[in-house]
């Protein structure tokens, strides 16, 4: 009482000398001179962007930081493949900014976003932008886009199919005991590579390797040409050997679970709804990415011609490209990639639109826990929302990556945190074992602050 009182008479001749309504103010700012406050929201503004190249998380991962005036921190992810100058370029239109203004930042950056990995640095900024307006704001994510509408996010998770059958089961009875209730397998042309009558005109391809490290041959790289313009067909007796591959997995996981599959290869249209027929007894939950996303007409030709679910999504930018396959009923399901669809906001106004059109949304994903809590975000603000993938499950050390959320995979699923902004913070001495080889950790970014363009679309 005695130390009260002696403090409540200095803070009076401390400011004896200041008379009218300035004194409340002063004495009021000098007697919570130490009481932790809240960001000041209005008064915020972003000060630096760094970047921090994690990789084998399960692939490589820009972490970018996003830091203030008033020492508040904000966390996002480029796209798992991409550069990080797809984020650091952006850094000149952003300083001196306030951060709390997403939609406004976002679209100043967007036009420097693409499909695929492209979009990367627009949608890692956008992740860090409504990280650091939660923190201001002192409220998660999930409840500046409207609240949510499930309290855990479902995960669906890729599984190595091994060596023999014997080793799949092996896996899947893993992945169960995990208690994933949902599950994604590989399967496609590749397994039937160099088979005898298996494939028509494929031997002029690298089949066995369909991405972009696919060996150059006469007639082109494999994983660098559009499906079908290889013109490479399944006999009869190679989508009987796809059958019997995914009836044995069928047969390994039951019917009581989601079986999805992935990639496929490159081929038609025809050769796709040859095989899509050929699944329809196994129930799949869906076929991903069976030509790509961009042949609008294509995909509906599939689609109307099987039963079994298709969806594709993963590399579209921004809405409008999703719009167009939900009006034309192209697909069954959208499977957007928040780290290249637009991030946070403009992935729930996609899956808002196919909502509205009545179809579901599944969610692409492949990078460190900084961009499943967007993702989490996102998904529990979403309505139409079915599941999120998980490709880092047997990373050792994935989730040591950030704090604030333990365990981060609840026995298949994510509780969503109820912390400001997206509920986590980085650990950097357990990311600094992920770090990329010959990258530096948040080094000074000085020559990406001034502005060298001028960037307005229209006279």
């Amino acid at each position: 009482m005695q130390k009260s009182v002696l403090g409540g008479l200095s803070v009076g001749l401390a400011f004896d000398n200041v008379k009218g309504p300035h004194r409340v103010d002063q004495e009021l700012e000098f007697t919570t001179q130490r009481v932790s406050r809240d960001s000041k929201p209005s008064d915020l503004k972003i000060t630096d962007l760094r970047i921090a190249h994690l990789d084998k998380v399960p692939f490589g991962s820009p972490i970018i930081k996003i830091e203030t005036n008033q020492g508040l921190v904000g966390w996002g992810e480029v796209r798992d493949g991409a550069s990080p100058n797809y984020a650091l370029m952006l850094k000149s239109r952003l300083l001196g900014k306030n951060p709390c203004n997403v939609e406004q930042l976002f679209k100043l950056i967007k036009p420097f976003g693409g499909h695929g990995r492209a979009a990367g640095g627009v949608c890692g900024v956008e992740m860090a932008l409504w990280d650091l307006a939660g923190k201001a704001f002192n409220v998660p994510v999930y409840q500046m886009l409207g609240g949510k509408y499930r309290d855990q996010v479902r995960l669906y998770a890729d599984t190595p199919e091994g060596k023999t059958y014997d080793d799949f089961a092996v896996n899947m009875k893993k992945r169960k005991g995990q208690g994933y209730t949902f599950l994604k397998m590989d399967f496609g042309i590749g397994m039937l590579a160099g088979q005898k009558d298996m494939l028509v005109g494929a031997d002029v391809w690298d089949v066995a390797n369909q991405y972009g490290n696919s060996k150059q041959s006469k007639v082109g790289n494999y994983g660098m040409t559009k499906h079908p313009f290889t013109r490479i067909q399944v006999t009869k007796k190679g989508i009987d050997k796809l059958v019997e591959h995914v009836g044995k997995v069928r047969e390994i996981v039951g019917y009581d679970t989601p079986l999805a599959a992935d990639h496929f290869g490159h081929f038609d249209v025809n050769t796709a709804i040859q095989i899509g027929k050929a699944m329809e007894p196994f129930r799949l939950a869906w076929l991903e990415d069976l030509v790509p996303w961009f042949y609008t007409d294509q995909w509906k030709q599939i689609s109307d011609a099987i039963d079994t679910p298709t969806l594709t999504g993963e590399d579209i930018f921004l809405k409008e490209e999703f719009i167009k396959l939900i009006d034309k009923r192209a697909v069954d399901m959208i499977h957007p990639d928040l780290a290249s669809s637009g991030g946070i906001l403009e992935t729930k106004k996609i899956g808002d639109y196919a909502e509205d059109a009545g179809i579901p949304m599944a969610m692409h994903f492949a990078g460190s826990p900084i961009s499943m809590m967007a993702n989490v975000h996102c998904a529990a603000a979403t309505e139409n929302f079915v599941a999120l993938e998980h490709h880092g499950v047997d990373v050792e050390g994935w989730e040591d990556i950030v704090t604030g959320l333990k365990p981060i995979v609840d026995s298949g699923f994510v509780n969503v945190p109820d912390k400001p902004g997206l509920g986590v913070e980085l650990n950097e001495e357990a990311a600094k074992k992920f770090l990329k080889k010959g990258s530096t950790w948040f080094a000074p970014t000085d020559v990406w602050n001034t502005k060298d363009s001028w960037d307005r679309e229209w006279s």
